[in-house]
């Protein structure tokens, strides 16, 4: 029935080289897409998205690790903070 679609997965090097025919090398985007086989609006894409990166309005990839990682970590400290506030509770109501 229903096969799922597999996408090809491009490197980030190949991304950036695929761009830099296009802004170094003065190609077209559809001539540039067109010579490594792949669709212009995928090359857009790409283009876009390094212009955004350069300019300091998306997170690089090490950036985007970090957030993660300190979302996590803001997450857990939340739950401490929570458990100790309860725990401080109970207990001053033990105390009485």
């Amino acid at each position: 029935m229903g096969q799922k679609r597999t996408y090809k997965q491009y490197s980030k090097e190949y991304k950036e080289e695929a761009v830099a025919l296009v802004r170094e090398q003065g190609y077209s985007v559809p001539e540039a897409a067109k010579s490594l086989g792949i669709a212009s609006n995928i090359l857009y894409r790409w283009k876009q998205h390094i212009e955004e990166q350069q300019q300091g309005k998306s997170l690089a990839e090490d950036e985007r690790e970090e957030l993660k990682r300190l979302r996590k970590e803001v997450k857990n400290l939340r739950m401490e903070k929570e458990i100790l506030k309860k725990a401080s509770a109970f207990f001053a109501k033990e105390m009485k």
